[in-house]
């Protein structure tokens, strides 16, 4: 298992080059100037000159990105265009809000996905299976800035419950991991119902049926754990969503995480810090299926590793 821990890590080098790469790139492919809105629009053109060799803008794409690589290799994620801060310093309070919210999200939605999708595997076509779906299938179906605004209309404005946007206390956090939380809850609910389904028809299970088992002890035990692989790499794979659902959120809600940090800084042209946004999104995504691989160890011992 060490072996294949540490073989993945490395793996992992090659794929951050290669995001960087395509990551550099594309950016510097958005239209626009951003030496221009960093120089103000006042700047005559030789103040617009004066900043883009500051910035090292003037150089070659090829000679900028070996640049980036080399600051990066060393841990220095540049500096703002837009504020001149280090984006380290930018990333300090914001990735802890962005965390936070992401792991909130994925928190509730675990939790409420598997017990609907549960229940409705052990009451197929009844009533309580219905409703599940029906749950489920809303959750997919709703846009998140659409069910955002409508918590917000509801609880925050009507009832008063929860404040409207930014990040004061626990409270803040509940309607945005609400709404980024809908659609992984809906399909893990989806995904829990199919494989429990399959499991419910093994032998093993009839087997524990005519042993005398309860069928509670029957599901929870047996059916429900030899169930959760698929539902486990549903759970890694949509990680990627909850980032990216962030930045709709965030917004939304006016939450000063990774997601906002990201749209005003597109709209800015900020190139270093668009770069580090989604340089690190992708790393946590890369670091996130790593963990769900080594979770199939724990639920199923049987599963061996290639070293």
């Amino acid at each position: 298992m060490f072996r294949y821990i540490v073989k993945r890590l490395i793996e992992i080098i090659p794929i951050i080059f290669v995001v960087s790469l395509l990551i550099f790139f594309f950016i510097h492919l958005v239209p626009g100037d951003p030496v221009r809105l960093a120089a103000g629009k006042e700047a005559t053109l030789e103040e617009i000159e004066r900043v883009r060799q500051e910035l090292g803008l003037d150089k070659p794409l090829l000679t900028q990105y070996i640049n980036y690589m080399q600051n990066l290799l060393t841990g220095n994620l540049g500096h703002s265009l837009k504020t001149g801060l280090p984006i380290s310093d930018m990333f300090e309070n914001r990735f802890s809000v962005t965390m936070t919210l992401t792991f909130m999200s994925l928190g509730w939605a675990l939790v409420l996905g598997l017990l609907i999708g549960t229940i409705s595997a052990v009451f197929r076509n009844k009533w309580p299976d219905y409703v599940g779906m029906l749950t489920a299938i809303s959750g997919i179906s709703l846009p998140g800035f659409w069910l955002g605004l409508i918590l917000i209309q509801v609880f925050s404005v009507t009832l008063g419950w929860f404040p409207t946007g930014g990040v004061d206390s626990w409270k803040s956090y509940v309607l945005p991991s609400l709404t980024l939380g809908a659609g992984i809850m809906s399909m893990l609910a989806r995904f829990t119902r199919s494989s429990l389904l399959e499991t419910l028809k093994e032998d093993f299970i009839r087997t524990g049926r005519a042993k005398g088992l309860k069928e509670s002890v029957v599901v929870r035990k047996h059916a429900l754990k030899n169930s959760m692989i698929p539902v486990v790499t549903i759970a890694g794979l949509q990680f990627g969503f909850l980032l990216g659902g962030s930045v709709v959120v965030e917004t939304v809600f006016s939450i000063p995480g990774m997601g906002r940090l990201l749209i005003d800084s597109i709209a800015f042209r900020d190139y270093p810090v668009v770069q580090a946004v989604i340089l690190l999104f992708s790393l946590e995504f890369i670091l996130v299926n790593l963990l769900v691989d080594i979770l199939y160890k724990a639920l199923n011992p049987k599963i061996r590793y290639d070293s």
